[in-house]
């Protein structure tokens, strides 16, 4: 009996696996293989709990958040806070277009991810050694070190889950892996907001962020080994032989499939939702004194805002991620006008602490939804190895438009931080639209 029979066969595990689903449907396996259609319930649960275990470790090493945090405890200059959140998401997208290449030429691909959360540990455990050894601009250069490696790898992991994810769980279903997992981080990330909202300790003290990095970079390990169980079949390995002669050619996907470029250019609008996040961050700073307390109260709003959303999101984006995207990218849109409105039109309400965080978790659970939303799309709107095609010319393009359009952050020399979140509240009403006109997938 190989290692994991028991795991797979176990009536406990057809059973979870019903409860979080919800539903039955014997004709469900139509875009997977039948032995893969067998494995779908271990598979299924394996994904959720490896999701669970990088989401938590996300959350725990957040740039918008604690590593803002940390680098101003650092004492490092603001200049490196402004490039955290650029870095972490522009390197694990861009360089996607050659991680495809090699991830084609692996008739097994969840080898791949593992490779990524190891070096994702890595790196963290590279954060808290920067937190324990250096300070000021030496503490910049080596977080940013450091999070360049785990965004490179992070690539190796975007990549090749969503390839194994549509090989082994089948069209209705996908949507609920990461539905779940992000309700369970969720939960968890609330308890270590309110730990952080306890923390006593003065705010150079540093701890609190290495206790914190050192359990996410435990987390990825784990993930690493929970991922390796998964079962997984060989699959094509065709046009894999030469990285950046097959990167160029296809990006050809922008001009000849329509229905794709449509998608990136709706993707690349709706990218409103995760650019206001430090908007919203700034503005608080800007009108409050509290930034501690701030930090923790932002921390379980992003929790509470996964823990509320996330399976409401999976389970609709299994019905139609499209409308998720249209309502999710409006709902983003609408949330900066609110908050912009509240602030300049009742300015007794403008220096209070629980304000923004509160804010912050409506603009957390939109980005939830676009989040799921468009990756539930992707996925269902190519099959085989277009799959992996669609998944690295996409995130290639969106890194690339997220440099660019995080430098809209050179605005605020002349415009107020209410106006740059009024701007993007338009990009992201215009994604919603051009949302509208995509095909459905389902």
């Amino acid at each position: 009996m190989r290692f994991g029979d028991a795991f797979f066969t176990s009536p406990g595990i057809e059973r979870a696996y019903q409860a979080l689903v919800n539903e039955e449907d014997a004709r469900v396996c139509t875009d997977i293989r039948d032995d893969a259609c067998r494995q779908v319930p271990g598979n299924f649960l394996l994904q959720v709990g490896t999701q669970f275990l990088t989401k938590l470790g996300d959350a725990i090493a957040n740039p918008k958040t604690v590593l803002a945090w940390m680098l101003s405890a650092l004492g490092a200059p603001g200049v490196f806070t402004a490039f955290l959140v650029p870095i972490r998401e522009s390197g694990s997208l861009i360089p996607q277009l050659v991680i495809a290449s090699f991830v084609r030429r692996q008739p097994i691909r969840k080898w791949t991810f593992v490779i990524g959360c190891l070096l994702q540990a890595m790196a963290v455990l590279g954060m808290a050694l920067v937190a324990l050894t250096l300070r000021g601009m030496a503490a910049g250069f080596g977080l940013l070190a450091a999070l360049i490696l785990f965004s490179l790898a992070r690539g190796l992991c975007s990549v090749a889950s969503k390839d194994v994810l549509g090989k082994t769980v089948p069209k209705t279903r996908r949507g609920r892996v990461s539905g779940w997992s992000e309700f369970l981080a969720g939960l968890v990330t609330i308890g270590v907001g309110v730990l952080l909202l306890l923390d006593l300790r003065e705010a150079d003290d540093m701890a609190t962020y290495l206790i914190l990095l050192s359990c996410a970079a435990g987390l990825w390990l784990l993930a690493a080994g929970s991922y390796a169980l998964i079962r997984e079949y060989p699959g094509a390995t065709e046009g894999g032989a030469n990285a950046l002669g097959d990167a160029l050619a296809r990006l050809k996907l922008l001009s000849e499939d329509r229905p794709f470029r449509n998608f990136v250019i709706a993707r690349s609008l709706l990218l409103c939702s995760a650019l206001s996040a430090p908007f919203f961050i700034m503005l608080a700073h800007e009108k409050t004194a509290g930034a501690l307390i701030v930090l923790g109260l932002f921390v379980i709003a992003d929790g509470l805002a996964s823990l509320v959303s996330a399976p409401f999101w999976g389970k609709f984006a299994d019905a139609s991620s499209r409308r998720v995207m249209i309502i999710a990218g409006g709902g983003a849109a609408l949330v900066g006008v609110l908050l912009v409105v509240v602030v300049e039109s009742l300015p007794m309400l403008a220096d209070s602490q629980w304000l923004y965080p509160l804010f912050f978790f409506l603009l957390a659970i939109a980005h939830a939804g676009v989040r799921l939303g468009r990756k539930t799309y992707i996925v269902d709107l190519a099959g085989g190895n277009k799959r992996t095609d669609y998944v690295s010319v996409s995130n290639t393009v969106i890194g690339v438009v997220l440099l660019l359009a995080g430098s809209i952050g050179a605005l605020t020399v002349i415009l107020p931080i209410s106006g740059i979140i009024l701007i993007l509240a338009g990009m992201g009403l215009a994604g919603a639209f051009l949302s509208a006109r995509l095909p459905e997938a389902q």
